[in-house]
């Protein structure tokens, strides 16, 4: 029974039911330039307890060491001794052993304040600003006046300082002053005033919603001419605003950077990576969308190694991000992101990591994503170039049950052909399910390094058919059978258009029963398991298509065919017993059967040429249909309900207007039969009851019954849905039954065997009065009445 409202309204019943949970894709972390970089298996949390060689090394190790508490190393490796769960506190949810915790608290059971508390209006402060994860701006709740260039735009930031928890000293912002303007004075502009303009665009791009392409394009100029100044590598406050802008860029829909200058986003990416080097930035400014890192080298080193870990949210926060010198063993199920460089000698340069939480500055042409998946890069920056540098980062990918890996590439990022490329890497899948990437980029000391993923779809198969509705549309099949016959044989008694349309419909239903019963489950089903090809090759995009195979796309396209044509004859016999209303002493006209025939086979075969034609191809048939089972494809890319696909304007939409015109058709005949003329006799007045069943026939006939699936589409309430949902599909997978009683026992049962006669005006007396001709000669009156039942009567 499911199987037949699936098959009909998957518009709203499929996005409903089925979809209710499992087709979210926006919140999937799929990428692409992160994971566990380090594949050793660990049954445990460990970390290096020991300091980053503080004795001689400037790094800032304070800062990167916050993460520790995460960790242990009370127990080797090779104890059995395990620790109870911890106790999450503060809305915090454990995974395996570990307390994940929300961006505003931090420690081993989320017991750690991580944020700046709201701050209201002072004698020192006139601005109020909202509860901040340190680290992070807060943007005044004062707002420019709707009279300035900068309407809407808070009047001034502030930064939540991670050392004593409040905010600093605001920053204001002019609210005559734009992005052109700053793009233009920066230049010439001194250092004082470099970092008002820093912190004015670092406000000016802090809505989302209100940045476009130009707006973009001047930020990104800007933050250049930030980075590459001297005054940027003596003042923190400049990098910290300049980096924050950038991470607020990330932020843009992914379709403004389709018109941004790509020459000024990759001297941005490549300034970024120069920040990361510098030996008086600082080691760590991360801001949610993105994080610059520094590792100062002065200690010989042969490999270090980052670490970003796991939080409710996948913003970047300085508690969950740590760098290592030497190789920690960490627990993979709280690792978000990890990356190990290794050198062939002693290495005391410097270090620096660009992490990204999106690729909207790497805009590629030969990897169009169609999912949304969410694709991280991570930048691995030099000092100073050697002769081999191994690179080596894995990911797991972290995806819910909507999607499975089928396979990935390992890449980075050229800037000579402003893409992906594939050169210098190698992949391989371990058995832990890892997919792992190692890369030697030769005479590369600066790359950007992603793993770009390809997915099936965990597509729920629609299951063997019902009982109920396999006995249903048996029975059906049969009593159309029936009735076509009993049409044909009796067919002198009732005319030829009568019969021509109910023996039409009932072919086209009977063939579509049969098609639903034999055809509705798609026999080929593509099972989610990954395919890992032996060549590192970019993917075409981040959702994998199987070519057409099997003769589904075949079922759907007759299935769409013969219900379509099923309504059309429906029409079509409606509009037969219009015209019988409207000349009830002639009769439809004589053309009409012939009209019939081209319109009832003809019509369904041009819209189901147009669905095919402009939606079908052989390397992605679910253009045209559905893969869960043979139908119509309803579903966009979002699996939500869309207007563009051939589900909506190749069925719901033809079959809406001819069910429009067939209820018109209904009220006139009910209309018609129902009113009383007060010049028929007792005698010849039809009872209620034959009026009442005479309409419900021809609202069987005409197909009425589906009018409960477009109710079905804005119905929310859950229990008139259930109850909907029975009754469109006890209807439907017997209409055959209904029609069988209706048009062929009954009148047997009766006697009548011309019950079947045409439709000529059920139920209305006409009118016969004579005249004379003869002049001054007065004609006796003489009226008479006959009425005519009809075959719905």
């Amino acid at each position: 029974m499911d199987h037949f409202l699936l098959l009909i309204f998957t518009a709203a019943v499929f996005e409903q039911t089925w979809c209710q949970n499992n087709l979210t894709y926006s919140t999937i972390s799929i990428i692409e330039c992160y994971g566990t970089f380090t594949l050793q298996t660990t049954t445990q949390r460990s970390t290096t307890t020991a300091p980053l060689n503080t004795s001689t090394s400037t790094f800032d190790t304070s800062a990167l060491q916050t993460t520790t508490q995460r960790c242990t190393t009370t127990a080797p490796l090779n104890t059995t001794t395990t620790k109870p769960n911890p106790v999450c506190e503060n809305k915090g949810t454990l995974l395996n052993g570990i307390c994940l915790c929300p961006d505003d608290w931090t420690g081993t059971t989320c017991n750690i304040s991580n944020f700046c508390p709201e701050q209201s209006s002072t004698q020192t402060s006139e601005f109020t600003f909202p509860k901040t994860v340190l680290g992070q701006f807060a943007s005044s709740v004062e707002r420019c006046p709707s009279h300035t260039p900068n309407a809407g735009f808070p009047k001034a930031s502030a930064l939540c300082n991670r050392s004593t928890h409040l905010f600093d000293p605001p920053n204001t912002l002019d609210c005559g002053l734009t992005l052109d303007t700053i793009n233009n004075d920066l230049s010439e502009a001194t250092q004082a005033e470099v970092l008002l303009l820093a912190s004015s665009t670092q406000i000016l791009t802090s809505i989302p919603e209100r940045l476009t392409a130009h707006n973009i394009t001047n930020a990104v100029k800007i933050t250049n001419i930030l980075l590459s100044r001297d005054e940027t590598a003596q003042s923190t406050d400049i990098a910290v605003s300049a980096v924050a802008t950038v991470s607020q860029l990330l932020s843009a829909g992914h379709g403004m950077y389709f018109s941004v200058n790509q020459t000024a986003i990759n001297e941005l990416t490549q300034a970024l990576q120069k920040l990361s080097l510098r030996e008086k930035s600082n080691p760590l400014l991360v801001q949610p969308n993105m994080a610059v890192l520094s590792l100062m080298g002065q200690t010989p080193i042969r490999q270090v190694q980052l670490t970003s870990f796991k939080g409710q949210s996948d913003t970047f926060l300085p508690d969950r991000i740590k760098l290592d010198t030497t190789q920690a063993e960490i627990s993979k199920d709280n690792i978000d992101l990890q990356m190990k460089v290794n050198f062939s000698e002693d290495f005391d340069k410097d270090v620096g990591f660009v992490l990204y939480d999106s690729d909207q500055f790497f805009q590629t042409k030969s990897f169009q994503p169609s999912l949304d998946t969410k694709r991280r890069v991570i930048s691995a920056n030099l000092q100073e170039n050697l002769g081999f540098v191994d690179i080596e980062f894995a990911v797991t990918p972290s995806v819910d049950s909507t999607l499975s890996l089928n396979d990935f590439a390992c890449v980075f990022w050229s800037y000579t052909k402003n893409d992906w490329s594939p050169e210098g890497c190698t992949k391989a899948m371990n058995p832990s399910g890892h997919a792992v990437c190692s890369c030697q980029p030769k005479k590369i000391k600066n790359a950007n390094f992603a793993i770009l993923m390809t997915f099936d779809i965990n597509y729920q198969y629609s299951e063997a058919l019902h009982w109920i509705s396999l006995t249903g549309c048996a029975l059906s099949v049969l009593g159309l059978s029936v009735t076509a016959g009993y049409q044909i044989k009796t067919r002198k008694s009732r005319g030829g258009s009568p019969t021509l349309l109910m023996v039409n419909i009932c072919m086209s239903m009977t063939v579509f029963y049969l098609l639903f019963i034999f055809g509705i489950n798609n026999p080929v089903q593509h099972l989610s398991v990954a395919k890992l090809s032996d060549q590192n090759i970019v993917p075409e995009s981040d959702h994998h298509k199987y070519p057409d195979e099997g003769p589904c796309t075949a079922f759907t396209a007759l299935l769409q065919y013969f219900l379509l044509a099923t309504f059309t004859w429906n029409t079509l016999y409606g509009i037969n017993v219009f015209l019988l209303f409207k000349n009830g002493v002639s009769g439809t006209p004589p053309w009409f059967p012939k009209v019939s025939l081209a319109i009832g086979w003809a019509l369904p075969a041009v819209i189901v040429g147009i669905s095919l034609g402009s939606t079908y191809s052989v390397k992605d048939p679910l253009g045209y249909r559905q893969e869960e089972f043979c139908w119509l494809a309803s579903l966009d890319h979002k699996q939500k309900f869309s207007m563009g696909k051939p589900m909506f304007w190749g069925f719901l939409l033809p079959l809406m207007l001819m069910l429009l015109s067939n209820m018109a058709i209904l009220l006139h005949f009910s209309h018609n039969i129902c009113r009383t003329n007060p010049n028929l006799n007792r005698s010849r007045k039809t009872p209620l009851k034959k009026k009442i069943l005479s309409s419900f026939s021809l609202a069987v006939i005409l197909g009425l019954s589906w009018v409960t699936g477009y109710i079905l589409i804005i119905t929310h309430e859950t229990n008139l849905k259930l109850i909907l949902s029975v009754v469109f599909c006890l209807l439907n997978t017997t209409q055959g039954v209904q029609i069988l009683i209706l048009f062929t026992l009954r009148p047997l049962l009766n006697s009548n065997p011309a019950f079947l006669d045409s439709v000529r005006v059920s139920n209305i007396g006409f009118h016969r009065k004579s005249f004379s001709l003869w002049k001054n000669k007065k004609p006796e009156s003489n009226e008479s009445y006959r009425s005519t039942e009809s075959e719905l009567a």
